[in-house]
């Protein structure tokens, strides 16, 4: 249970985040920045999904629940554009959409990967039978 508190948080932090006025928001002027911004968060709460989910269940269905985690996320974006529509200065972007997907799906095949090749790699330890 204590696993999805990871999860919790980065979607407090993005809603947090997505419920400030445009005015507010003084990013750098650096082109697209917003969009890789977007892909990392949406990486990050890819991977904090992931975590949440028991290792039993991934290790059965790797595939399935790679795709879940990044549906999940891909419609937690879609209710924050939503969301967005609401709040001053901002408005709902297709794009914003796509880059936290593709944020989404690389966090998603970086855990896959990781664990496809776990023996090798000392941040998934294997269990002892």
């Amino acid at each position: 249970m204590l696993r999805i508190i990871p999860m919790i948080t980065v979607m407090g932090i993005i809603f947090f985040l997505s419920s400030q006025p445009g005015d507010s928001l003084d990013l750098p002027d650096v082109p697209d920045l917003d969009k890789v911004l977007h892909a990392i968060a949406y990486g990050v709460l890819s991977l904090s999904v992931l975590f949440a989910v028991p290792d039993r269940e991934y290790q059965k269905h790797p595939g399935r629940v790679s795709l879940l985690v990044v549906l999940f996320c891909i419609l937690y974006g879609i209710s924050d554009e939503f969301h967005q529509s609401f709040v001053p200065d901002r408005m709902p972007s297709v794009l914003d959409v796509t880059a936290d997907t593709i944020g989404a799906v690389i966090a998603a095949f970086v855990w896959f990967k990781l664990r496809r090749g776990r023996s090798g790699c000392s941040l998934f330890p294997r269990k002892s039978p």
